[in-house]
């Protein structure tokens, strides 16, 4: 009915963010028509670039009330629908500059794009509150381009390994550089978090795709180099 693949329901109850209230003695998880509540609320978090673990913290939080979330989710798509549809006019009008048209200014070419921050995660971090949030970011200020830059790297390696064995000496090295470069730029992720982040690698398909752009398959050989290396650790 909702569209979400059992795999993903499956992790969801693994890592306590959405529990069914109930389950057969076969093992079918029952949900209820307040899981589907959840669930929904959960996807609207999803839909606005929220990691699993940040959208735990925030429905379990003491102050979270659902109404004023669920306010919060349509302000927060209208600025998305907002942002989309400057970045559409950007791209209709670099259509027509290709074309001869129309003249188009380099700042004009990059309208409606904005890294400096997650709106969306910003006012959550509002609202309820994420002392984190704050830390991490001060943590990676001004060294955005060298992160990027080193995670690609990261990335490439691993991708470069992906068909061989993930408990191998040399991707267990690489691994390991991975796990590293989180923890020094990023918070801490002991062994059991690090292996739940190369689930989740696999568990959300938004994660898939981003990673195996270096390489189909390797969100796939990260899970499991990594599940390797926390058990061994």
């Amino acid at each position: 009915m909702v569209g979400v693949s059992v795999r993903t329901l499956h992790h969801y109850d693994e890592i306590g963010l959405l529990t069914p209230d109930a389950t057969t003695e076969s093992g079918y998880r029952l949900y209820s028509q307040d899981n589907l509540d959840m669930l929904q609320q959960i996807l609207f978090f999803r839909e606005l670039g929220f990691p699993l673990k940040k959208i735990k913290a925030i429905i379990n939080s003491p102050s979270f009330d659902r109404q004023e979330a669920l306010l919060l989710h349509r302000e927060m798509l209208l600025e998305k629908r907002r942002r989309l549809d400057e970045m559409l006019a950007t791209i209709d009008k670099t259509i027509r500059h290709t074309k001869g048209e129309v003249d188009m200014t380099n700042e004009e070419k990059f309208a409606g794009f904005d890294f400096s921050q997650n709106p969306y995660e910003e006012e959550a971090r509002r609202r309820w509150g994420d002392a984190a949030v704050d830390k991490a970011n001060a943590k990676i200020a001004g060294r955005e381009e060298s992160l990027s830059a080193e995670m690609e790297a990261i990335y490439k390696r691993l991708a470069a390994l992906r068909h061989g064995s993930p408990g191998s000496e040399e991707a267990q090295r690489a691994i390991k550089a991975w796990h590293d470069f989180l923890n020094d730029n990023f918070g801490e992720y002991p062994p059991g978090a690090f292996k739940e982040l190369g689930e989740m690698y696999v568990a959300d398909e938004r994660f898939t795709k981003n990673i195996d752009r270096f390489g189909e398959g390797l969100a796939v050989f990260m899970r499991d180099a990594m599940a390797i290396f926390a058990d061994g650790n």
